[in-house]
């Protein structure tokens, strides 16, 4: 019989669908949990069947386990990856990687220092509608891309926002966002990783339906390094929840699915729909379960393929399919629209490290006054704002 990898995972919020996913992946055997909360560490322990620790030290001190998946808050994960690499085991870490790309080229180093090998989970990317669509842009299907824009539509209620094991969610510190880093990172990551990198971001942002730190609602508008223009928006507050909504498009062609479903497939090179109609009675409506209203509804059939593919890439010495170097530029583009929304300009992005650049505003022209030989000029008032705008920037 071949020999099982050992998996641990550190936080049992998202980290339930981690050791759903390891114990349903053949050749993985879940050793250990470890949280900080005893009361659902001992019986999250006796329902899993495996190991309980209360330290991420005790933890790293089991021999068994040989990889770690994190699934603690996000503001955490570069430092718990980090000490999980120094002590030789390997990494699957939720989404984000960290909040700023600063963090997660730290986690890098220590994965390159360490030896050890790194996954991210976007599992969107194994999808395979989503393969076929990027398939599709990459042999220029779609002609020259024009389009690519992701609409979120979620709801969480206050309450997603408070207690013991939510009051972390919706803050800079720990979440690196609210509706944009937490809930919108997949749909960044699956725009960038169907269309090609960003090149520059414009985004505005604030809090609208909830008692939160950072935003529950934002916009980005995005041009892309192959010339499309795009936008994202993202909410927890759009009652009761709704799918999210790709559309790409090109000069040859429009693609739009919803959620995980295919909703049209119009290519020229397909004039009589028949491919559309092959890909919708695969992957038509219905086939998946949705995050839009429930966090804990979302399918974990794609964190069972990241630990399948983990187990291949120890075993075969290779890097995992969806690398934490390939996780980053999410991070990167999400945190470009904040800084665009702090500042109102338009953020490059690229610069030391992924840190995003404000483009500098072109200075305004120098107009000079007409004045009356009879009257003095007067200095302009300022108009007033409309109630509306009035709202607190962030």
């Amino acid at each position: 019989m071949p020999k099982q990898i050992g998996f641990a995972v550190v936080g049992l919020g998202m980290g339930r669908h981690h050791c759903k996913a390891i114990q349903a992946a053949p050749g993985a055997r879940l050793v250990a949990i470890c949280d900080l909360d005893e009361e659902r560490l001992r019986p999250s322990a006796a329902e899993y069947g495996c190991r309980a620790y209360a330290t991420l030290g005790e933890l790293l001190a089991d021999a068994e386990v040989e990889v770690v998946n994190i699934a603690t808050p996000s503001g955490t994960h570069a430092a718990l990856g980090s000490r999980c690499a120094a002590a030789g085991k390997h990494l699957i870490v939720e989404k984000p990687a960290d909040i700023t790309p600063r963090r997660i080229d730290e986690l890098l180093a220590a994965v390159r220092r360490h030896g050890v090998k790194a996954a991210g989970i976007f599992q969107s990317r194994l999808d395979p509608l989503n393969i076929r669509i990027r398939q599709a842009i990459q042999q220029g299907r779609l002609g020259v891309l024009i389009g690519v824009h992701g609409h979120l539509p979620w709801y969480r209620a206050q309450s997603y926002y408070e207690g013991r094991h939510g009051c972390w969610k919706g803050t800079w510190a720990m979440d690196g966002g609210g509706s944009l880093m937490n809930q919108g990172v997949h749909t960044v990551d699956l725009l960038q990783w169907l269309a090609g990198p960003v090149a520059s971001a414009m985004g505005a942002f604030g809090v609208f339906g909830h008692r939160i730190e950072a935003e529950d609602q934002s916009a980005g508008l995005l041009r892309f390094a192959n010339g499309a223009l795009g936008t994202l928006y993202t909410t927890t507050c759009c009652y009761p929840g709704f799918n999210q909504r790709l559309t790409l498009y090109g000069t040859k062609g429009t693609i739009i699915k919803e959620e995980g479903s295919l909703h049209s497939w119009k290519l020229q090179d397909d004039p009589e729909c028949r491919e559309e109609q092959e890909l919708l009675a695969l992957y038509g409506a219905g086939r998946k379960a949705s995050g839009a209203a429930d966090p804990m509804a979302v399918s974990f059939d794609g964190h069972t393929q990241i630990v399948l593919d983990m187990i291949g890439a120890i075993a075969e010495d290779r890097e995992p399919l969806i690398t934490l170097k390939s996780a980053k530029h999410a991070v990167e583009i999400i945190n470009a629209i904040y800084l665009s929304g702090r500042t109102g300009r338009e953020v490059k992005l690229g610069g030391p490290a992924g840190r995003p650049k404000a483009k500098a505003k072109p200075a305004a022209p120098k107009i000079a006054a007409k004045t009356s030989p009879r009257k003095k000029a007067r200095p302009a008032t300022k108009a007033k704002e409309p109630a509306a705008r009035k709202a607190k920037r962030r």
